[in-house]
This record gives C-alpha cells, structure tokens and sequence, in this order.
C-alpha cells in the first residue's frame, strides 16, 4: 500500500500541487469575514449557569459595563482646589463619551441634608473653584465618612479617586467589538487631554470596556508578532540544518499554505479569531514543519546515495508516509480531545489545530514532492548536524542500561512526587502580563483604592414595593455587615446605605439615627422624595430594580486566585442559608464565573486526556501491530507531561485555565518520538532479525538528527507562545515546550532500558522473519 501511494504521489505531483493550491484558495474564501473578537463572553458557553446569572442581573439593573477613571494626583490629595476642579471637569467631560449613560463622582455624588421637611440632594462638590479651604476640609471630612463612596469611588486616605462611567454596549458580539473600540478610542483622548492640562495627575483606564479592548489589543498583538517571529525562526533552523536552499523554499511554502488553511478553516466553522485560538496558526507552523523534516532528511540522503530524484522521492514518500500520518492523525487525536473543555475557545483551538494538522500533512505530501522535483536541488556534502547519529549515545546507556533505567525512572517518580503542589488557582489579573497598560492599572486600583474581584447579589423582596419592608432591609443590612466583617471585603454598596442615610437626614443629621425605619411607608416616602431630588441620569436604578421587587449589593474584593473567591462565595451562600433562607440566591459577576469556568476546566480536560490516552494507545496497537508494544508507549508518552507538571509544582505551583490543557496538547506531539523511535525498533527487530541491543542502536542512528531537529522547532515555537503578553497563551506555550524537551530526554535514557527489560526474547523466535515490516521514519 506504501508503495503504491508513493508511486501515485510521484506519478501526480503536478496535478495533486494544482490541487493543493486550489484547495487553499478554497479554504481561505473561509477566512474573509473573520474579526477578532474581544469579549470575555467569548470563554462561556450560552447555557453557562453563572453567565445566564450575570445576564440576569445585568438585565434588572444599570448595565456594568463601565470605564473608570482612576485619578492619582502626584502630592497624594484629592481635596485641594485644583484636584476637586480636575475631577469635576473630567466628571463632565465623561458624559460626552459614545455611549455613556451614567458618570460617577465624588464630585456629583448625591448628597443629602434635610432643612426642616424638606430633603435637598445635591452634588458634593458643586463648584470647586468657590471653595475656601475650610470648605474643602469640611467635604473631605464629609466624604470620608460616606460608606458609599470609601472604598469604591474615594481611597480611604483620600488620595485616590476615581471617575467611573456607565455605558450602554450592544448586545450583538460584531457591534460590541465595534463599540468598544469606539469607547476607548474616545476614553483614551479624554486621558490624554487631561494629562496635559493637569500634568500633576496619573490617569489610569479600568473597567470592563477596557479589559475587553484589552482581549482585543493583545490577540492582534499576537497574531502580527509572534507568526511572523516564529516564521522566521524555522526557516532560519532548517537553513542551517539542510543547508539546502531548495528545502527552505519547499518548507517555507508548505508552512504558509498550512497557516493559510488553518485560517480558512476558522473562518468556514463559524468561529471568530480570539486571544486563545489565534496561537492555532503558531501551532500548526511548528507541526508542519517537523513533517516536511522527516521527509527532507530521508530525499537528501538518498540523493547523496546516488539515486535519481525521482527514484529518491518516491523512496522517501514510501519509507516515511505511514509515520507522518501517524504522527498527524494521533497529533490530531490530542487536539481534538481539548473539546471536552468547557470553554468554547479551547474546543476552538482544538478543532481547528486538529484539521490542520491534517491539513499540514496533505500539503506536505501533496506539494513537497512537486517542488523538490522543479527546483534544481543539490544534496551537497552532509553537514556535521547531518551525519550526527546518538549511535554512542545508545553504546553508552546501552552498557550501563540497568542503571539509566533505574535512574531515569528514579528521577521521574521524583519530579512526579511534585505534582500536588500545583493548585488551580486562576487569577483574571495575573492573565495580563505586568508590561501591559491594564495590568499595571489593576495593581495599581489593587493597591491603592479598593479590590479588582467582586461579586454581585440580586436580593428580591416579597412582590413589587417589598423593598421597602424594613425586615427586608434589615436582612440585607445583616448581609451587608457581615460581608463588611470579612477579611476579603473592601467595600460594599448597598441601597440601605441609601436608606440609612436618609433617615439620617431627617433627624437633624444625629448619626443615631443611621438606621432602618419601622415604619414602610416612612422608608417609601424618603425614597419617593429622593428618587424626584436625583438629577437625570443619577438614578436609582443602579441599586433597585424596575419594580422595586429587588436591590443589588455589589462587594468588591481584594485580588484573590480562584480557589480563595469560590471559597468566599460558599461562605457568604451558607450565610445566607443560615440566616436569610428566603432570599435564596447566589453571587454573581465576572470574577465569579472565571473562577468557576477555571476549576471546571480542569475536570472536563482531564476527561479529554483519558480519551485521547486510550485512543492514541489503540492507534499504536494497531499501527505496530503489536498489544506489548502499543501498551509499552503508554509510560513513555504519559510521563513527561506528568513530570513536567512536577517541575511546574517546585517552581511556580500556580495552574491557569490553559495549562489543564497542557497534558492533552502534549500527548498527541509527544508520541511522535515513539513512533518514530519503536517504528525503527521493530524494523531492525522483525526484518533485520537483530538483537534487542542492536535494535535499539540501530533506533538510536537512523532518527538521531531529525528527531533533534523536530524537537528543537516544536520547543522553540511554544517558547515563542510564551511570549504572548496574555499569561494564559504564554503559559500554556512554557508548559508544552517544556514537556516536548522532557519528552526526548526521557525517550532516549529511559527507552532502553525499558526494552532490555521487557523486550528480550530473540526476534526469530517473537517475529517471523517472513512479517511484513512496518515502515520507518527517516
């Protein structure tokens, strides 16, 4: 059958590149309406339990897509004449921002005294410029004592503010993009044009608007940097490797019709470019080019032989076809199993680095033969790379083999022993790196002015109105402090501060009474006279839904990794359990559905390993014919990812969303090594009828090189991922890498051994010599 496809692939090779190069043209059609889509909603599925509970909340109340200002004067005062002034204007300015509906201020916070029955409400700081300073001291004494404002729009040492902005996004995914580029195109000239009239101000950008241009800015980053990088790399490596003009040409073409292929199919399954599988492209350049190495390797050796071209490519094509498609479809198998995620993006890249995989080994097969012909290619002299074998390598374990067994078994079991000190500890801040503008923003709010985390509580009351019944109130007051009382908590906000200030208002302003009525109807008409003292566009609707049935408390938490936030949630769940049963609910916002969609994340791709485990071990059977040996490849292909993850363990232990994905990745580009390794095993084994030992060195000189090689390029393209200013990429590109390396070091020390032990017996006597043999790799 090798032959024979060999023979057709040679035969046809004009016709089968014409093919190929329409077949590209098909595939790219895909790609003309694709866009990159910045949104966190890209990382839930529409039936998400904790998305529809966002959505739900999002639905009753003021919309939380926002942009904040987070203004920090240089001389660490808010209250002087010129900060207040700075404030007031941005305040302003904010409201001419596409799409705002709502700007909050210390300087327009709503601020309530009573004179005799009657409630005035109006902005704390109407006028900074008319101010004396016993006014401003009196104001900063005034704000500092408003539970509303400390903590989330003043620092509590009042030197930090921020300006925050409500904006109305559209639903649709398309326009939201458009949207937000549009909101920060426009936040970002207010930023700038207040930087230089008040130069003495740092103005950092935070909000969810901002971190999803922030998604955005970084998958377009990648995308134009690390391709072409990784490009660049390859094609560099393979020059010094073949030495072989030809060859480059030949391997720079396949990698670009693959990449472009790759991207066709993004576009024709429906799916939009984000910040995960947009590393699909950087992927499928490290893979193809292995293919095209193995073949490259075998044609320019046998041309050096003497053989015709012709005569050599079809040997080449023979000798290597069924491991390149082994290699591509258990590779395939790997990636494909990522769709037991539980994050769209992740089944994306999957899928898509799974065709094209495939893709990549057609346009190997397909185009390589057809251009290696045309091109006047020359074999030249092998180059001290080309003729390196690991013959002495094998001579040298081979002699000590009991020992290097032991030991790199030792070794392994070791680095493995690490493995619990990882914990899935997601932290939404840490997925930006600390060079980016965002990130230094949100260490700095972190730091300076209140928690980045936070979670959002939809209290409902018993029908329409019902929030006005004072057990209701009390209920979410009794909420409320305890929220206050933990050690996570740096603010709350909550319409019975609303509440509690009012009646503050109307006795004379006696901090006695900062409580909850008795009385309904008393709390009804406070709101009543406060909703109609409230400017257009301050509303209440922030706190209290459309028919009163519900309020919202917002805590903001300082930064916590995963664990810590769903941790806090059950807490606060069994409180409320214990204490308010009736208001049965359960905190919702983005924070908490990053922590869940991590945690969860784990379990389903640890599923997809187990299959994708089972199904690579059925495809080895089959391909060496051999249960024993299909087995045997389990520990080799399984280890590394296993002993990586222990290394990981010792020295960082912090597992993100991406790197639960790490083990299935890996398995597919790992097993590699040991097909081509056990291919030329059982060759020497079946057909040369040799001895284990000779088996194993005549495995360890025919792949020496080219399996260097191949090692080498899949190490440094997930390297270059790590680059990938989003952590979750860069940490899903050092992980790989990492375990690719591990890979080939454990193969080669660990394999002979292993085989001397558990592969003894005389190949007559295992294998007929009248077998057909299975084909190597080069």
């Amino acid at each position: 059958m090798e032959a024979t496809l060999a023979a057709l692939l040679v035969r046809y090779r004009n016709a089968l590149f014409v093919l190929a190069c329409l077949a590209v043209l098909a595939l790219v059609a895909g790609a003309r309406d694709l866009w990159f889509e910045g949104s966190y909603r890209i990382f839930f599925s529409d039936d998400d339990p904790y998305l529809v509970a966002h959505d739900e909340i999002e639905n009753s109340y003021t919309k939380a897509d926002n942009v904040a200002f987070i203004v920090a004067p240089r001389d660490g005062r808010i209250f002087t004449r010129r900060t207040l002034q700075a404030l007031r204007e941005l305040t302003e300015a904010a409201w001419t921002m596409p799409r705002s509906i709502r700007v909050d201020s210390i300087t327009n916070f709503q601020h309530s005294v009573a004179q005799g029955d009657e409630l005035i409400v109006n902005d704390l700081v109407p006028d900074p410029a008319s101010l004396s300073d016993a006014d401003i001291a009196a104001l900063e004494k005034t704000a500092l004592a408003e539970p509303a404002l400390v903590g989330g729009l003043l620092s509590k040492r009042a030197h930090v503010s921020s300006v925050n902005v409500r904006l109305e996004m559209p639903g649709d995914s398309r326009e939201a993009t458009a949207a937000n580029q549009e909101v920060m195109q426009a936040a970002r000239r207010l930023r700038s044009e207040f930087r230089t009239r008040y130069p003495e101000l740092d103005i950092h950008l935070m909000g969810q608007v901002v971190v999803n241009h922030a998604f955005n800015e970084i998958a377009e980053a990648d995308a134009a940097a690390l391709v072409p990088l990784m490009f660049v790399v390859v094609i560099v490596l393979v020059g010094v490797f073949l030495r072989s003009p030809g060859s480059v040409l030949t391997t720079s073409v396949v990698i670009l019709f693959s990449i472009l292929g790759t991207v066709g199919v993004l576009g024709w399954l429906g799916y939009q470019v984000n910040q995960i599988n947009v590393s699909a492209p950087v992927i499928i350049l490290t893979l193809a080019v292995s293919d095209c190495v193995h073949l490259l390797v075998h044609y320019l050796n046998d041309l050096r032989r003497g053989m015709p071209k012709v005569e050599a490519m079809r040997h080449t094509l023979e000798i290597n076809i069924v491991p390149v498609f082994l290699t591509s479809f258990t590779t395939a198998i790997g990636f494909f199993s990522l769709n037991t995620s539980d994050s769209p993006p992740f089944r994306e890249l999957g899928t898509v680095v799974g065709f094209g995989v495939f893709g990549a080994m057609l346009f190997t097969l397909t185009m390589l033969p057809a251009m290696m012909l045309w091109l006047p290619v020359r074999a030249g002299r092998e180059t001290r790379l080309q003729q390196f074998t690991l013959a002495g390598l094998a001579d040298r374990i081979l002699r000590h083999h009991q020992a290097w067994f032991l030991g790199a078994t030792a070794v392994a079991l070791l680095l493995m022993a690490f493995m619990p000190r990882n914990q899935l500890n997601d932290d939404t801040v840490e997925y930006f790196d600390t060079s980016l503008e965002i990130r230094q923003a949100f260490d700095f709010v972190q730091d300076n002015l209140t928690g980045v985390d936070s979670i959002t509580y939809s209290l409902n009351a018993e029908g329409p109105s019902g929030i006005n019944e004072p057990a209701y109130l009390k209920a979410v007051d009794a909420f409320k402090t305890w929220l206050e009382s933990q050690p996570e908590v740096t603010h709350v906000s909550s319409f019975v501060d609303v509440v509690k200030r009012l009646n503050r208002n109307m006795h004379g302003g006696d901090p006695a009474h900062y409580t909850i009525p008795d009385d309904r109807e008393l709390i009804a008409q406070y709101v009543l006279l406060y909703e109609l003292s409230l400017p257009q566009g301050l509303d209440l609707n922030d706190s209290i839904n459309f028919d009163k049935s519900a309020t919202r408390l917002s805590v903001s938490i300082s930064n916590v990794a995963s664990r810590e936030l769903i941790e806090f949630e059950r807490r606060a769940a069994d409180w409320l359990e214990r204490n308010v049963p009736q208001f049965r609910t359960h905190g919702s916002s983005l924070s908490v559905m990053f922590a869940h969609i991590g945690q969860n994340n784990i379990y389903s791709m640890l599923r997809g390993s187990m299959i994708a485990l089972v199904l690579i071990a059925l495809t080895l059977i089959a391909a060496l014919r051999s249960v024993k040996f299909g087995l045997m490849s389990l520990l080799p292909n399984a280890f590394p990812a296993a002993i990586a993850f222990g290394v990981w363990g010792i020295v960082d232990g912090k597992v993100n969303l991406a790197a639960a994905g790490v083990f299935s990745i890996t398995l597919g580009i790992v097993v590699d090594n040991t097909i081509h390794f056990f291919s030329k095993y059982l060759y020497a084994r079946r057909t040369r009828g040799q001895s284990t030992e000779d088996a194993i060195r005549y495995a360890f000189s025919t792949v020496g090189a080219a399996l260097l090689v191949t090692t080498a390029a899949l190490t440094m393209g997930f390297m270059i991922l790590a680059r990938s200013d989003f952590n979750v990429n860069a940490t899903m590109g050092q992980m790989t890498a990492m375990v690719i390396g591990i890979a080939l070091v454990f193969d080669l020390l660990f394999l002979p051994g292993f085989l001397m032990r558990f592969d003894r017996r005389a190949a007559a006597s295992e294998h007929p010599r009248t077998e057909t043999p299975p084909r190597a790799a080069s």
